[in-house]
């Protein structure tokens, strides 16, 4: 019986040129269809945020209204959910557990009060173009 022969290894075994270019291009194409996918994820989670702080803010206001008898004027603003405002006795709080946060796209919180369209106050996030409308990921986020 003749003996089994086996090529030898080279001596500096290696991927070709060619190979990694495959390789490179499998990759390029596996993110170009992950990728935006992935990203379009992240905009819509930035969103859910957005609304569920307005959504504790909400209760927040409620609780301060129970407490005080009125809603935050205008000038107190959000920042007396956290801190006393001056001439406050009924005040309870704090009614947030941290500082007002920023809006999952760094900008603050609008508060009005007044509010518009029958409400008595307003808090509302622009989305992520930061004007008001939009649609989408775009629409603002309110109360």
């Amino acid at each position: 019986m003749p003996a089994l022969s086996f090529p030898r290894p080279r001596a500096h075994a290696g991927f070709t040129l060619l190979e990694l270019l495959v390789v490179m291009a499998i990759i390029g194409l596996l993110a170009s269809y992950v990728g935006p996918k992935y990203f379009s994820q992240i905009g819509q989670s930035e969103h859910k945020v957005a609304r569920a702080q307005v959504d504790a803010f909400s209760k927040a206001l409620d609780t301060f209204r129970l407490d005080v008898g009125r809603y935050p004027t205008a000038g107190e603003g959000l920042a007396a959910l956290v801190k006393r405002p001056s001439g406050l006795a009924r005040w309870n709080g704090p009614y947030l557990a941290k500082a007002v946060p920023l809006d999952p796209w760094s900008r603050p919180y609008i508060y009005r009060s007044p509010g518009t369209q029958g409400r008595e106050v307003d808090v509302i996030s622009f989305g992520n173009d930061g004007r008001a409308g939009g649609t989408e990921l775009a629409a603002d986020i309110h109360n």
